[in-house]
């Protein structure tokens, strides 16, 4: 079964042979052209060089930056909170509800409070409209 798998006559392509005369199409210069970098050995052009020209990603100022502190810590709603049926809010409870990412190692509750239900959070930060609706 598996000696008898082959592949299509379509799907390889023969090498193209180059140098073998005018006739073939690709003889003599064997397609490059006439003189220049590019025709000759090991003729790379470095990417991103415009000739001597300043290039293009230099040209630009330089922008953003990514912090890495934001990559681990989240802000989440009071009202997602609702969906918990425990009173006590940890980290722990938020990733197992799936209401933060398992990466997460900090959370910020933030308000609008819209609901009704008081929680308790334990080593969970929050704002100041957050902290007065809960107390």
């Amino acid at each position: 079964m598996l000696n008898e798998i082959r592949l299509n006559k379509e799907s390889k392509h023969s090498k193209k042979r180059v140098g073998r005369g005018i006739a073939s199409g690709t003889g003599k210069t064997c397609g490059r052209g006439h003189k220049g970098q590019k025709s000759r050995t090991g003729g790379k052009v470095q990417v991103g060089f415009e000739g001597g020209q300043m290039p293009l990603q230099r040209r630009l100022p330089k922008v953003g930056f990514t912090s890495k502190k934001n990559t681990n810590t989240t802000e989440l709603k009071y009202d997602y909170l609702d969906k918990i049926k425990e009173s006590e809010i940890t980290l722990e409870l938020l990733k197992k509800y799936k209401l933060v990412n398992n990466k997460i190692t900090k959370v910020k509750i933030i308000g609008p409070v819209s609901v009704k239900t008081k929680k308790k959070l334990i080593d969970v930060v929050a704002t100041k409209s957050v902290m007065e609706f809960i107390k």
